[in-house]
């Protein structure tokens, strides 16, 4: 493989013989297994830095999935044995976010603090580069990274060695376990206390599930550095609408001139889209730290994080659903931005800083009085013709490529008011293009082809749902509706008048 050919972490391999205490002879890079240099390859594209890690917060998480409860049992008792030794044990869920760590050596627990390498943050491949517990999860393989064989260089203090963990039943990826230690110790064994500890936890949860186990409930992300790089597949929306482009306009103007903005509108509209594309396009090299609203017992570790990142150069940051922020946190995050601001001097450019809202008069007046632009965007059902282009955009997101839509499922998409927005539209996409390479009206829910204006009960949502699948075969006939669904064509419709049932008509 030439030079230009490999990924700018390798061309970087050779010097850390010398400026990172890895304590062993480096391979040269001809010698590097690929799925390491494959690694590195997407940690590049994915935009990571190659000096610090930036790995998204979380915070909390549910503590009643079975992989939690059977992994945190296993590895209490491991840690009782390896107390004294200089070693971190952890679990993280199937996407990187670490869920617990145990160590009796506190002076790595407070090394591994600094690299954010600790409860309430994801390590991903995506969030922290070429790691143990990232690339583990990335091949579903046992896997050992040695110091330096990391993609940020300050991880290269380090060896880590884990396995992920698959669900017992139904072979679903549930997350992994992950052993940490220096990188001057022995690694020998810590693959195979690793493997140990998987195995454990796959048997226990085993013998524990008796075919109903409570599932994580979702997470909100709270914290998250966006780089500048789109990632892979991502594709990009180049123009949307005159009512879309007029904001964006507004807000690069604003951003432009070093003023604070506040984006206002219904939840889900684009309100931090319009925010980070107009940083893109004022300042294409900046850093955007975008964050939401902590849980209250996140609030400390929140807040925490705000120090070092307000003052770090070429970092704009956009703060989500400040009218939800209690008075109290507002303050204390109105305080850090003008010391940030302070510290920054009279001669730096002024601190890119924005923040979203449902409405202007419910932001904390402690944030409110920092605002020097307020920028209304538009719901969607105001902007149909983003319709179309948005369900393409999410199509290609979920498969990697164009997924075509046919002329009844752009019909139906066109006509439906999206009370949840752009966020309802690509989750119901995302959803379709998961199942087919062209999705048409039957791959979309019913409540898209119904505006039944009272709450449907269970067996409701079911006779309805089923109506409309009927109908919505290609070439299907009443005649034939009513056989397949076992109903009069009468009864039929009856039916799609009760559910408020509108299907598109024939191209």
């Amino acid at each position: 493989m030439d030079d230009a050919e490999l990924p700018e972490r390798a061309l970087l391999h050779q010097r850390l013989g010398t400026e990172v205490p890895v304590g062993a002879d480096l391979a040269p890079v001809g010698a590097l297994p690929k799925r390491l240099l494959a690694s590195w390859q997407r940690s590049q594209d994915y935009g990571v830095s190659l000096d610090d890690v930036e790995p998204v917060f979380t915070g909390t998480f549910d503590q009643d999935s079975l992989f939690f409860q059977c992994g945190q049992e296993v590895l209490t008792d491991l840690h009782r044995t390896l107390s004294s030794e200089p070693i971190s044990l952890m679990l993280t869920d199937a996407d990187g976010l670490v869920l617990n760590r145990l160590s009796g050596d506190h002076s790595l627990l407070r090394a591994l603090d600094d690299v954010h390498l600790a409860p309430g943050f994801a390590y991903s491949e995506r969030e922290a580069g070429t790691n143990g517990l990232g690339l583990a999860l990335a091949d579903r393989v046992p896997t050992l990274v040695r110091a330096e064989e990391h993609y940020a260089l300050s991880l290269c203090t380090y060896t880590c060695a884990a396995v992920p963990v698959l669900d017992p039943l139904t072979g679903r990826l549930e997350g992994s376990v992950n052993l940490t230690t220096w990188c001057q110790s022995s690694s020998e064994l810590l693959l195979a206390l690793a493997q140990s500890a998987a195995n454990n936890t796959t048997a226990l949860m085993l013998a524990r599930s008796q075919g109903r186990r409570p599932r994580p409930t979702p997470r909100g992300e709270v914290f998250r550095v966006e780089t500048s790089r789109l990632e892979p597949g991502s594709g990009t929306l180049r123009a949307l609408s005159s009512a879309w482009e007029s904001v964006l306009s507004l807000t690069k103007d604003a951003v432009t001139a070093g003023r604070v903005v506040a984006a206002i509108g219904e939840p889900g509209s684009g309100r931090t889209t319009v925010l980070a594309q107009a940083e893109r396009l004022s300042r294409p090299r900046e850093r955007i730290l975008a964050a939401s609203p902590p849980a209250p017992q996140d609030i400390d570790a929140w807040l925490a994080l705000w120090t070092p990142e307000l003052g770090k150069p070429h970092t704009a940051v956009v703060v989500r659903d400040v009218d939800t922020l209690p008075v109290w946190v507002a303050e204390r995050l109105r305080d850090l931005v003008v010391r940030a601001r302070r510290d920054r001097g009279p001669t730096v450019a002024p601190l890119p800083l924005s923040m979203t809202a449902e409405r202007f008069e419910d932001i904390p007046p402690a944030l409110a009085a920092l605002v020097d632009t307020v920028v209304q965007v538009p719901p969607l059902r105001d902007r149909p013709e983003d319709v179309l282009p948005l369900a393409r955009y999410a199509a290609q997101r979920a498969r990697g490529r164009e997924v075509a839509l046919t002329p009844a499922a752009e019909h139906v998409l066109r006509d439906h008011a999206w009370p949840g927005n752009v966020a309802e539209l690509h989750r119901i996409v995302k959803e379709a293009a998961r199942r087919t390479d062209r999705i048409d009206v039957r791959h979309l829910p019913g409540t898209l082809l119904s505006d039944t204006t009272h709450r449907l009960t269970r067996i409701e949502t079911f006779e309805r749902d089923e109506i409309i699948r009927v109908l919505t075969q290609p070439g299907i006939s009443m005649r034939q509706a009513a056989e397949e669904l076992g109903m009069s064509r009468a009864t039929i419709y009856r039916k799609i008048a009760q559910y408020g049932i509108h299907l598109p008509r024939p191209s």
